[in-house]
């Protein structure tokens, strides 16, 4: 069959501009998002305060705070979250939390300069706590906000992807795997026939130099350049002739390999270069996160060890064999060590593998790949829940007070895997692996090993206090929404 080139009138006569206020309801739906959350973080510092003492803070006193709000609004307008689109979680949790402290410190700030008195009074204890509740509300109400409406027609921004190759087809599987991010690619623009029609439903023209009709009949005024194996020659022209049409441009450079999410742009005369840390690697940072691990970790065994007590007794009950199940994970600089974790296996596990793998070799193929099983023969009834709620892995809170592990790292492997992280591997074992991580919190049962190492490195190149919060909240989230491993 023929294949049937489209030509930017077949385009132009089929596609459904954005109107110019489009931005406006995905803004509006943030807006909404934002004064709940900052209602909600208010509520909850004086509710805390005022379990302590009832008569301290009433409901009316509470209100008469309510005025402020439009300063949450201007301040998180100043730090470009609206509409905020395609930020990094921990990007934009850290811009939160810097928000609402401005803010939050505001308040306290008035008060002192209308009552002429500096105290540490109810009133600024409740809005200390509003802040801290503020980092988790924040963030959590726009999720759920995303989450609501985004595959509504209005959410996101159309786009235009300058290149089909690889590069091209990459960024638009992104977009649409992930419309929380909030861009709709409609078109593709390339100069090469053999880069096809259409890709994903969306169609391929065939002329970069259409790219100024393209903004200025169909209305569309963002652009990405997905075209890194060009010469830097070429790029400057086609930037210049074909792509500053468009009021907003991003060029994806090539530098496949090099991840992180605090990368910046570095003038130097002239000449551009991306600038990064490597945060993880600065001994303050690493001292900084050990002291979390051990502050978190000893709070959290406190509170937890009445519900990992009946854990315990549930596994004795299910199946026969020991609580606890120890098995040899390599750690920092390759060291090995015995990770513990609630047994959700049969004791004879190792047997049992070993027969399937035999016998069976389309599991084999299953396990090779991917390092585990769908309806694993081996795991217990207790097992299984243990493992959708991640509950299995919370005994390892004792390698993370031995040093072994931090709470928040690239997932522990065997020996066996040092094999699949390549080249990455002396990186890789540079920091101790972690409970939780990028990988666990990104569909863990739903990724391939490639993009769990690809998932490791960026942790690792990209490391923040920030993102382990975020890291760490939506460890809780998948936790409490069974959605651990299979």
């Amino acid at each position: 069959m023929e294949e049937v080139f489209v030509t930017f009138d077949n385009f132009k006569r089929n596609y459904k501009p954005q109107k110019a206020f489009n931005r406006m309801p995905m803004v509006g739906a943030f807006i909404v998002a934002d004064l709940v959350a900052a209602m909600v973080s208010f509520g909850s510092g004086f509710f805390i305060v005022n379990t302590y003492d009832l008569d301290i803070i009433n409901f009316k006193s509470f209100i008469t705070y309510w005025p402020y709000l439009p300063a949450f609004l201007v301040i998180i307008y100043i730090f470009r979250l609206y509409p905020g689109l395609n930020l990094a979680h921990a990007e934009e949790l850290r811009r939160f939390a810097l928000t609402s402290f401005l803010t939050h410190n505001g308040i306290i700030l008035s008060r002192i300069i209308i009552s002429k008195e500096v105290s540490l009074d109810p009133y600024s204890i409740a809005f200390m706590l509003s802040w801290l509740c503020s980092i988790i509300y924040f963030p959590l109400f726009r999720s759920i906000v995303r989450r609501i409406f985004q595959n509504r027609s209005w959410w996101g921004i159309h786009i235009v992807i300058f290149g089909a190759g690889q590069t091209g087809k990459l960024m638009a599987d992104r977009l649409i795997k992930k419309p929380f991010l909030g861009y709709r690619p409609v078109l593709f623009l390339d100069d090469d026939p053999a880069t096809g029609t259409e890709y994903a439903g969306i169609p391929i023209i065939h002329g970069l130099d259409l790219g100024p009709r393209v903004a200025a009949e169909c209305k569309i005024d963002t652009a990405i350049v997905a075209m890194p194996g060009i010469s830097r020659k070429s790029l400057g022209t086609i930037v210049a002739d074909y792509v500053q049409s468009f009021r907003y441009y991003t060029l994806i450079p090539d530098y496949i390999g090099v991840t992180n999410l605090w990368m910046s742009i570095k003038d130097f005369d002239g000449v551009l270069g991306l600038y990064t840390v490597q945060s993880l690697l600065l001994p303050i940072n690493r001292n900084l996160k050990r002291v979390i691990d051990l502050v978190l970790s000893v709070v959290g065994g406190i509170l937890l060890l009445p519900f990992l007590s009946i854990i315990a007794v549930l596994i004795k009950i299910d199946s026969p064999g020991p609580v606890f199940y120890r098995h040899h994970r390599l750690g920092k600089d390759g060291k090995p060590f015995m990770a513990w974790k609630f047994r959700s296996m049969v004791v004879n596990s190792k047997e049992v593998l070993r027969r399937i793998l035999d016998t069976d070799p389309a599991r084999k193929l299953e396990w090779e790949a991917n390092q585990k099983l769908h309806d694993d023969p081996r795991i217990t009834r207790m097992g299984k829940f243990l493992r959708k709620t991640s509950l299995d892995e919370i005994p390892q809170i004792w390698n993370v007070l031995k040093g072994e592990m931090s709470l928040v790292g690239p997932r522990p492997i065997v020996e066996e895997e040092i094999p699949k992280y390549g080249h990455h591997y002396k990186l890789f074992s540079s920091v101790k692996p972690g409970m939780s991580g990028l990988w666990q919190v990104s569909g863990r049962s739903e990724t391939d090993y490639e993009e769990r190492v690809a998932l490791d490195i960026l942790y690792i190149q990209s490391w923040s206090l920030w993102l382990d919060l975020y890291v760490l909240f939506k460890t809780v989230g998948a936790v409490l929404g069974g959605k651990g491993a299979y």
